[in-house]
């Protein structure tokens, strides 16, 4: 890889202190982590509290719903790479304490929300600080852990991500059964208080000796072609028209101004993303992999909360409850998976990964309004292992795939493609899920009087909610409506298994065997044995 810059020096080594804590350093990381997962979580268990009419919730509509959820990850994914920037040339334990601190505030700002509107905007907030926090998070981990440990140190990282799978619907769950659903936020604020003590005592800092210049206008193009982009898929859907012209115009600038984000930051002399790195076929599949595996993952996470609340009726709280396989998979398996990835190679393991995760998406189609609730458990479990088994392996490919020094936007480049993906997977999966099942559903609204009628389309909670408000007569849709929200769920796991296929087929082709036998030029990496060399580790700031 030629990302480096030729004839850096090494970096200096890091202080015994510092590595003599690295694991508390990485428990307290785990926290900052913990919060961030834990809040998308607990805000999917909360999704149909919150589309209930006030005081209940706030009446959001299917697509202010999905705003909920895009409007943090696209502020997240826009903001990443400048995030990752100022962390490797300020200090990254400077940004994370201030990002954990700007999503503390958000929290509360969220929790007391008076309309959809200021949810959206709050959330906003919360996608701030936690672009702030991710890279960090990570590029702490590549530069107090040896190179020959960073493989576990990621491994025990990515699992804390099950243990916020399982511990987010759970606590979600347990909060709306007895307090009012902005609990679900206010939730991380003793969260975030104690991380950041536990971050001020214990974190050092580090910082790239080398650090590049800031890049508005590329971070400018990304935010503003990312926000249109998924904000024309989402409209497609509300339309259940995709050619509509104000779809096609949306979109489209979105793709167009993406594509000169890239334009420019191959032209420029500081981007904020480095093309370069995408010449390494280990980095970039690593990074299609990620993006591919999380579209997949949460587009179907968003409509499975629906299925389980609003098609089988189970409450919050036993909805968080039927998650925990999921997150229980990911906690036992993903520590583990440099082991397997060390006997069979990470093409091998990832491959392996990703069709399992399209087995386990295609296993929804055996999913019916009666079908037994341990089919479900299964194939969470199922998705879980595999889950696990992708998301070590490709961290440290792309991690390792660049120089220590760039370890803040080697975590930002992780953080926004699985962003990204995330964001993209709901959008056009849940805007496909609304589309077909506006298509099933409405032959039977016919006895919903007109004004109403495109509202009770929107959506399974639109279309109960409207039954509600006619009492015995709106009976009579409650069945089509389950009925047309198990098709419409059918249609998209057959996508979100495609893509899925997909990311099998890119780690196939380019992901390398055996990362330990590659070595990134210019790294600073030292031979085992040598001093310890994180970058730029500084032992003062404690």
């Amino acid at each position: 890889m030629s990302a480096s810059p030729a004839g850096s020096a090494p970096s200096p080594p890091v202080p015994e202190a510092v590595h003599q804590r690295r694991w508390a350093i990485l428990t307290v990381l785990m926290f900052s982590l913990l919060v961030v997962v834990l809040d998308n979580s607990i805000l999917n268990v909360a999704m149909k509290v919150i589309a209930q009419p006030a005081p209940t919730g706030l009446g959001a509509a299917q697509s202010e719903l999905e705003w909920a959820i895009n409007s943090y990850t696209l502020v997240f994914a826009g903001l990443l790479f400048t995030a990752g920037l100022l962390g490797d040339r300020l200090g990254r334990k400077k940004t994370l304490l201030g990002g954990m601190l700007v999503f503390g505030v958000g929290s509360v700002l969220a929790a007391f929300s008076g309309s959809p509107g200021e949810l959206i905007t709050f959330r906003a907030v919360m996608g701030l600080g936690g672009a702030f926090v991710m890279p960090a998070t990570l590029a702490i981990i590549m530069n107090v852990f040896e190179r020959e440990e960073q493989p576990k140190a990621i491994g025990i990282w990515a699992g804390s991500v099950g243990l916020a799978i399982a511990v987010g619907p759970v606590t979600g769950g347990l909060l709306l059964e007895h307090f009012w659903w902005g609990s679900v936020f206010l939730v991380n604020v003793p969260v975030v208080a104690l991380a950041l003590v536990a971050m001020a005592l214990l974190v050092p800092d580090s910082r790239d000796p080398r650090p590049g210049r800031l890049d508005p206008v590329g971070v400018l193009l990304s935010v503003a072609g990312l926000v249109l982009l998924v904000y024309g898929i989402i409209e497609g859907g509300q339309l259940a028209e995709f050619a509509a012209p104000q779809v096609l115009l949306t979109s489209g600038g979105g793709l167009l101004l993406l594509v000169l984000f890239v334009l420019y930051e191959r032209r420029s002399d500081h981007p904020a993303l480095n093309m370069a790195y995408f010449r390494d076929p280990a980095f970039s599949a690593a990074v299609g992999a990620i993006a591919l595996v999380f579209f997949a993952l949460m587009g179907v996470t968003f409509f499975s909360v629906f299925y389980m609340q609003s098609v089988r009726g189970y409450t919050p709280l036993g909805a968080g409850l039927l998650m925990i396989p999921l997150a229980v998979a990911q906690m036992v398996f993903a520590p583990r998976a440099r082991l397997v990835v060390d006997r069979f190679g990470a093409k091998a393991v990832c491959t392996a990964g990703m069709v399992l995760v399209a087995a386990a998406l295609a296993g929804f189609l055996l999913l019916d309004r009666d079908t037994p609730i341990w089919v479900l458990e299964v194939l969470y479990f199922v998705m879980g292992a595999a889950i696990a088994h992708i998301m070590p392996p490709a961290t440290v490919s792309i991690m390792q795939a660049l120089p220590r020094e760039k370890a803040g936007t080697g975590s930002a480049v992780n953080n926004t493609f699985r962003q990204v993906g995330g964001s993209l997977g709901v959008a056009v999966l849940g805007s496909l899920l609304s589309a077909t099942y506006r298509d099933h559903i409405a032959g039977a609204l016919a006895q919903v009087p007109a004004g109403a009628r495109r509202e009770a389309g929107e959506s399974i909670e639109g279309t109960l909610t409207a039954a509600e408000r006619m009492g015995a007569a709106g009976q009579a849709l409650v069945d089509p409506a389950k009925n047309a929200f198990v098709d419409a769920m059918h249609v998209t796991v057959v996508c979100a298994a495609a893509v899925a296929l997909l990311g099998a087929l890119v780690v196939a082709l380019w992901l390398p065997g055996r990362p330990a036998a590659r070595a990134a030029p210019g790294s600073g990496d030292q031979q085992p044995g040598s001093d310890r060399a994180p970058a730029g580790t500084e032992e003062g700031s404690r």
